[in-house]
């Protein structure tokens, strides 16, 4: 199906280094990490990236939908008021989508009432699971917010969960269903995601190193980010294509030559129309561990055959699962809007094997299209390609 590129509007950024596109712009360009200490106790150590910005309160009305993760949605919400307000005014409610992605839903709010459960014998009176757990809760807040009557759901593939809204609000468009779509997706840190990483001995103890030779795994985060997509307006940058492969090469780890991540940047650039030589610059997935780490390189040496600057932004903010896809994207589109690159902490010492350019420092330039990369358990990846307009 070909359809014209996604024309982004505006989109909105929230992890662990701040609650606006300025405060991440400041943090990448002094190559200044955001992870540190978890904000609550573990039995293990390791390093996340939690949000700390101050969250607004939802609405009287949605009250008894309010948790982490809804007022994280509500703070995302804010920073695109005014692109949303110029949607409202051009399209009809019912063109307008809500189309998202998360891993763990409201599980954090889950967890607080268990543990308030144990302790009292209880759940909290104002404990709501389907108005703070599910997936439609958060849909709901979100499109009461935005004023979208469109079509809403919630894509939960690991991962990729917030990359592949990108690819849905293409086929609602090119299908003649919607005019615009608010995409991206959110995650908050919980017990489950830590213990749950944990126990497959894929958490580093200190800040995550992807590419580095001495790499020992990843750092969970939080956070997220939303895009407004149009049919038509001003754009800030394009999603040119978007590339989905599935290859189930194994329950947790990457195909080791990296095939799915290649064929989904080869169908990201053949649905654009595009070369390789086109792009400028990898957001990587670079989780930090062995085998991902290693997988996404050979893919991308496979791919492109001259050394552009590859660099995982996951250095600065964690892992943030269901929300990485989305918050990536974003930190391409400020590649594109900035004309520069941020520099690759921690990988000062690169793995021999890893044959890329990732850089120590900032690096800056002209950059006119950007391949953003996010890899699943079960072998399921996508790859955003986003242009300048």
């Amino acid at each position: 199906m070909r359809t014209d590129p996604l024309r982004v509007t505006g989109y909105a950024m929230l992890s662990a280094l701040g609650g606006s596109r300025d405060e991440h712009l400041r943090s990448l360009i002094e190559g200044r990490t955001g992870l540190g200490k978890p904000p609550f106790e573990l039995p293990f150590a390791t390093a996340v990236g939690a949000v700390t910005t101050p969250l607004p309160e939802l609405p009287a009305p949605l009250a008894p939908w309010s948790t982490r993760l809804a007022r994280m949605s509500a703070q995302l919400i804010a920073q695109l008021d005014e692109p949303l307000r110029r949607a409202r005014q051009k399209w009809r409610p019912e063109r307008i989508a809500v189309l998202l992605g998360t891993s763990t839903a409201g599980a954090d709010s889950t967890e607080r009432a268990y543990r308030a459960f144990i302790a009292d014998g209880r759940f909290p009176d104002r404990y709501d699971f389907l108005r703070q757990h599910t997936f439609g809760a958060v849909l709901h807040v979100v499109a009461e917010l935005a004023g979208a009557r469109g079509p809403a759901w919630m894509v939960s593939t690991a991962c990729t969960s917030s990359a592949k809204p990108f690819a849905s609000a293409t086929r609602l468009m090119a299908t003649g269903m919607i005019d615009a779509a608010i995409v991206g997706g959110v995650d908050t840190l919980c017990q489950m995601t830590l213990h749950g990483f944990e126990s497959l001995q894929a958490l580093d103890r200190a800040p995550c190193r992807p590419f580095h030779k001495d790499r020992l795994g990843i750092s969970i985060g939080e956070g997220g980010a939303f895009a407004l997509v149009e049919r038509t307006g001003d754009a800030r940058v394009l999603v040119e294509g978007v590339g989905e492969t599935s290859d189930a090469y194994h329950v947790s780890a990457p195909h080791p030559e990296g095939a799915g991540a290649l064929a989904a940047m080869k169908e990201a650039l053949h649905f654009a129309g595009r070369a390789a030589d086109d792009v400028d610059h990898v957001n990587a997935h670079g989780t930090g561990t062995k085998l991902n780490d290693s997988a996404e390189a050979k893919a991308i040496g496979a791919l492109f055959a001259r050394p552009i600057p590859v660099v995982s932004t996951k250095c600065y903010t964690g892992h943030t699962l269901g929300a990485a896809g989305a918050l990536e994207f974003a930190f391409s589109a400020c590649a594109i809007e900035e004309g520069w690159v941020p520099p690759a902490l921690g990988a000062d010492e690169l793995d021999p094997e890893i044959r890329l350019h990732v850089p120590r420092d900032v690096v800056r330039g002209t950059y006119r299209r950007v391949m953003s990369n996010s890899f699943a358990f079960g072998g399921n990846n996508v790859a955003i390609l986003v242009g300048a307009p």
